[in-house]
């Protein structure tokens, strides 16, 4: 039971608006999910997703791609914090692979150009390998790779 006015007007208020946003669809959660591209998660293999995403195309090593947050001993790969910055221009995607995962691709990210290239996660490893950073910028693809050992693989 509402005991006074004020809280009668809050709730019809907050009824009302709530009726008004449901048919807008602007509660729709599913609007707000990133979309799950379901074909450059399938392969399993490093070189068959390697293939399927850049083709042939021959990657430069650049020491303009930093690992700021990346453990050369991660001691569970359930949670392997990382963190990339990188100082090329106009860097359109970051994408980071674990060479050794059943599924290598672990997230591709999309920037605009005009924002400064910084990503951060959490990453799960299933064993000892190779953490691969592709970073795209202006029409070239950059490399970046890090040895990381796994006491407690995390990916089981």
């Amino acid at each position: 039971m509402l005991k006074n006015r004020r809280q009668f007007i809050k709730k019809i208020l907050s009824i009302a608006a709530y009726s008004l946003a449901l048919p807008s669809g602007f509660l729709r959660p599913s609007l707000a999910n990133a979309e799950w591209q379901k074909e450059k998660f399938q392969p399993k293999d490093y070189a068959k997703i390697i293939e399927h995403l850049y083709g042939n195309t021959q990657f430069i090593e650049s020491k303009k791609i930093k690992f700021s947050r990346l453990p050369k001993v991660a001691e569970n790969g359930a949670v392997v914090p990382i963190s990339i910055s990188s100082t090329l221009k106009k860097v359109t995607k970051i994408s980071i692979l674990v060479e050794n995962n059943p599924h290598p691709l672990i997230a591709e990210f999309y920037l605009s150009p005009a924002v400064a290239p910084h990503v951060s996660a959490r990453i799960k490893m299933a064993k000892t390998s190779d953490v691969i950073v592709i970073v795209e910028a202006e029409g070239k693809l950059y490399r970046k790779t890090q040895f990381v050992k796994v006491t407690k693989g995390g990916c089981g």
